[in-house]
């Protein structure tokens, strides 16, 4: 609606996992690096952390865009909230497995670890890579899952791990994983996004709108910017919200910029 009165080519802060509006904060760059490093080194097992609406999803699809495609077979798992052998399956059945039992009465985790044992060493002798992602990985409610996860990293050859295992979830995620210290001690490495601070708002603010086309990324006044920051606590998923309605209520209103009071009113009416 508002993409022509800006000179927009696309709405540059719709809420999506799109990896081309990544903003690579310094954090941000730091655990897309470590990420890559336990993928690319076979490290086992990754856990990347942070509050709601920090980026860890558009951070594992950032992931995938540096990965071979050719060489990398990938499960990702995007709702957890599951019983173990549920898990077992969606993981086996991403993976490539056919004939998997459909009523929970008749699974087996010890059939499903085998199937997808069978699929890890196909994998590996053809040269291929296996990438498991858990995303929301703080909704896991069964805690037998972390035992199954610690089973599929036992999958070695003599010299490396046969997959490589991420979870991403809010903060809580990390005390989960502590109250299974034989799986926690798997994790080689773990990264915890903070939010953003004023100066990285105003940045990624200026970033997505210059990825969506814009001649003039500073469409907020430096006020505007400090209003989006003081409402949105530097999370991106709330930046986005409260800049999205900003540049509506701005093309609404035939202004020329979006200042504090525009946000402030924006602000009032969505309520955050």
């Amino acid at each position: 609606m508002y993409k022509e009165y800006w000179g927009l080519e696309e709405f540059p802060f719709e809420n999506t996992p799109n990896p081309k509006f990544l903003y690579h904060s310094k954090e941000h760059e730091e655990a897309l690096f470590r990420l890559l490093y336990v993928v690319e080194q076979k490290k086992g097992a990754a856990m990347l952390t942070g509050i709601f609406g920090c980026g860890k999803t558009v951070l594992g699809r950032a992931l995938l865009n540096q990965l071979n495609k050719n060489i990398y077979r990938v499960a990702i798992i995007n709702n957890p909230y599951l019983k173990s052998v549920e898990l077992l399956r969606s993981i086996a059945r991403q993976l490539g497995v056919t004939e998997l039992s459909e009523k929970l009465n008749e699974m087996s985790a010890d059939t499903f670890l085998q199937r997808i044992e069978e699929v890890l060493v196909n994998n590996f002798r053809d040269g291929k890579e296996t990438l498991v992602i858990i995303d929301e990985a703080h909704m896991i409610r069964d805690d037998d899952i972390f035992e199954e996860l610690r089973l599929l990293l036992n999958f070695q050859t003599e010299d490396r791990f046969l997959l490589t295992l991420i979870l991403m979830g809010q903060s809580e995620l990390m005390e989960k994983v502590r109250k299974h210290k034989p799986f926690a001690q798997r994790i080689a490495l773990g990264y915890h996004l903070s939010p953003f601070d004023l100066q990285d708002t105003k940045k990624y603010i200026e970033h997505r709108l210059e990825v969506a086309g814009s001649k003039n990324p500073q469409l907020f006044t430096d006020e505007a910017v400090e209003v989006v920051f003081q409402n949105s606590g530097g999370i991106p998923r709330r930046i986005n919200q409260i800049c999205d309605m900003s540049l509506l209520s701005g093309f609404n209103n035939n202004v020329s910029v979006i200042d504090d009071n525009t946000v402030q009113d924006v602000i009032a009416s969505l309520g955050v």
